[in-house]
């Protein structure tokens, strides 16, 4: 396949990818995908006729989130994918004159990109066996790093889906108490170790009713496409209020999502097998297939000077819980899932100190600060830094990329 329209070298948005997302201008909201740096809109794109196979619902591309167009199923979905892909392709129903320079091709310039999806909840795994060791040495005993039931299940938590923001949404410094070494009693203030934590995250694309269960096997069936993920974290704040409950106010302030969904059949040519699990997983964690996949991922720390510096290129292929296990087992007791929800990865760490997935690791508590560009260091992430996350496949010639995925810290 090759586009007419004009992609970069090294773009993310090639014609592999066709990923889904909204934009607003102008106080207008559409459901769109992007080639290069072109948005494709997909209600005017509807009104070429090119779907009209489909019989889709009037309308469902002109709304400001995607869950009513993901309701109508992987079947719909994914033909709607494959009809834009051969008219987006040289020689396609788009690659005409007629179409160019009209609204159904707008410079990504000149669009603003939101919040794709309503997210009604949130839940966040801890599944990356390096990370949860990092943090297990640092924090306990290092020749007990994992807890008795982290090889058994992937531990997760429900989080706070009203402060999951889109690329490119200044972050606050959150405020909460925090406890001092030595100190008698708790103060209160900014938090003085700002994380982040470089994660994916995937969308839910099929209800389930209370009681039912998804199984590893159908888990796919229900995973509509992935998204780059930063939870944002208050390590002081969390190292105070995490026991008993776990994560709260240093958690659920905000979460910085990318705009584009990336689809599973995009990725479908980047599955790769999964570390091996031992002990043996209990049967309903059992899977059998290729379930984890090779996107690679970075992420920079870019001064308010605009001074960067590359501080960790991790994979996803590295998760020792799949998305299908995750799914599994949120469901396994009966909890329902509804379009639009996110479910996120946690921290991906790697093997080696270049890819673990957060400052605390990569500083390892602050002991080993990361020098900046402009002579300044970082322990944790300063007021006017940007985290700028990035996730891309690339294999044959082929790159499918998520776009940006940054957030500016702000007092």
């Amino acid at each position: 396949m090759q586009s007419f329209l004009d992609i970069p070298h090294h773009s993310d948005f090639t014609i592999h990818n066709i990923p889904f997302g909204v934009y607003s201008k102008d106080g207008h909201f559409s459901a769109c995908t992007r080639v290069g740096d072109t948005i494709i809109d997909l209600n005017q794109c509807a009104h070429t006729r090119i779907f009209d196979g489909l019989s889709l619902p009037k309308g469902i591309f002109n709304k400001s989130t995607l869950n009513d167009f993901i309701s109508l199923g992987k079947q719909t979905t994914t033909a709607v994918r494959k009809l834009i892909q051969e008219a987006l392709n040289i020689g396609g129903f788009l690659d005409n004159d007629i179409f160019k320079g009209t609204s159904v091709f707008i410079p990504n310039d000149q669009v603003q990109m939101v919040l794709p999806i309503h997210i009604g909840d949130y839940t966040d795994f801890y599944s990356s066996k390096e990370h949860a060791t990092n943090v297990g040495i640092m924090f306990r005993d290092p020749a007990n790093a994992l807890l008795p039931n982290w090889l058994h299940l992937p531990v997760g938590y429900h989080g706070r889906a009203s402060s999951i923001v889109v690329s490119g949404t200044e972050i606050k410094r959150p405020s909460g108490q925090t406890m001092v070494d030595g100190a008698d009693k708790p103060s209160f203030g900014p938090s003085k170790q700002l994380d982040f934590e470089l994660e994916m995250g995937f969308v839910i694309g099929k209800n389930t009713q209370l009681g039912e269960t998804i199984s590893t096997h159908d888990a796919e069936d229900y995973i509509f496409g992935l998204m780059l993920f930063n939870d944002w974290s208050a390590r002081d704040i969390q190292k105070w209020e995490y026991v008993p409950l776990g994560p709260f106010l240093a958690k659920n302030f905000a979460s910085t999502i990318s705009p584009w969904i990336v689809t599973l059949e995009a990725l479908e040519s980047f599955r790769v097998a999964g570390p091996t699990q031992d002990p043996e997983v209990l049967p309903y964690l059992q899977y059998e297939g290729d379930k984890n996949y090779d996107i690679h991922l970075s992420v920079d720390i870019v001064t308010a000077q605009g001074d960067s510096k590359r501080v960790s290129t991790s994979n996803f292929k590295y998760m020792y819980w799949n998305m299908c296990q995750q799914l599994a087992h949120h469901t396994v007791n009966g909890c329902n899932m509804r379009v639009g929800d996110l479910l996120a990865s946690g921290t991906i760490s790697g093997p080696t100190p270049d890819a673990y997935g957060s400052m605390l690791e990569i500083c390892w508590k602050g002991t080993k600060p990361v020098q900046m560009p402009d002579g300044t260091e970082r322990k944790f992430i300063l007021d006017g830094d940007t985290v700028a996350m990035r996730g891309w496949c690339e294999k044959d010639g082929i790159r499918i990329g998520f776009g940006a995925c940054d957030g500016k810290v702000i007092g």
